[in-house]
């Protein structure tokens, strides 16, 4: 069955915050951020800290997950934005792996000019593949998470994923995080009865299931095709319940973690994953 858990706070201190946070709401898998996710700063390890929290996350049997910076674009047409991507991707697949993450999450971009879509596929395929070349089959999954469809995405749709694939060449440790937000935002119909099985297997046709490794488990406060990216908390948004029940009994998620972005903290959270356990039930 699909773990079940949501993003955790890290001040304080991940081997405090983190974890008590997770008990505190049932989680089974958390996400985090390694650093300031919106900044460019990669402040050195703790070393003492992140054992700490390795063998608290052991002891609960709780898989943790990183997602890096929001100001990564590696589709860039600004050289020094390009560039601090590329150095703040690979930032986070190393504290991933020193704190035993299973994945790193990195969203899909922008070309921000529709002039630039060639050459970002190019500078893609440059700068990141030799940083996924050097992923061991212990390391974190790099993880592509598509964006609600504005502007100039790379991923304005699933279809688009195969693009990203190409650029890196299949590399059997690029896998996709699923936003359920994004995807509606982005004209993908889930909240149709069946809709979210048809979306499922879709992604599962164009990168196959053993790539879906994670689900970013959000209701939207916007219609279906808003391009816009605003979380609600789970039935209280335009998707509903409905489709999360049939998101949890597809067989391409059986390995595929629901972490929840929604509004609020601990109160919110714990609802939500008690919610999300009753349906996986």
């Amino acid at each position: 069955m699909p773990r079940i858990g949501a993003h955790v706070p890290t001040s304080g201190g991940m081997a405090k915050r983190s974890i008590e946070y997770a008990k505190t709401i049932q989680a089974e898998a958390i996400q985090v951020f390694a650093s300031n996710p919106r900044g460019w700063a990669m402040p050195d390890p703790n070393l003492e800290a992140d054992q700490k929290f390795r063998e608290l996350s052991e002891e609960l049997d709780l898989e943790t997950y990183v997602h890096a910076p929001f100001l990564i674009n590696l589709g860039s047409p600004t050289t020094s934005t390009y560039e601090n991507s590329l150095a703040s991707t690979e930032y986070s697949l190393k504290r991933g792996r020193e704190i035993g993450a299973k994945g790193v999450v990195v969203h899909t971009g922008s070309a921000v000019d529709e002039n630039h879509v060639k050459k970002a596929w190019q500078q893609i395929e440059k700068g990141v593949m030799p940083i996924v070349a050097k992923l061991k089959d212990s390391d974190p999954w790099l993880l592509l998470e598509p964006t609600a469809g504005q502007g100039q995405s790379l991923v304005r749709k699933l279809d688009d994923l195969k693009n990203y694939f190409d650029a890196l060449d299949w590399h059997p440790k690029v896998g996709v995080c699923l936003d359920t937000c994004h995807v509606f935002a982005a004209g993908h119909d889930i909240k149709s009865l069946g809709g979210m099985t048809a979306t499922i297997d879709l992604l599962v046709e164009i990168v196959g299931a053993e790539r879906i490794q994670l689900i970013h488990a959000n209701d939207s406060m916007d219609v279906l095709g808003s391009l816009k990216d605003r979380h609600q908390n789970l039935g209280e948004g335009e998707i509903g319940k409905g489709p999360f029940e049939e998101l949890l009994v597809h067989p391409a998620i059986l390995n595929a973690p629901l972490i929840l972005e929604t509004p609020g903290e601990e109160p919110e959270h714990g609802r939500e994953v008690l919610l999300l356990k009753k349906m996986r039930k």
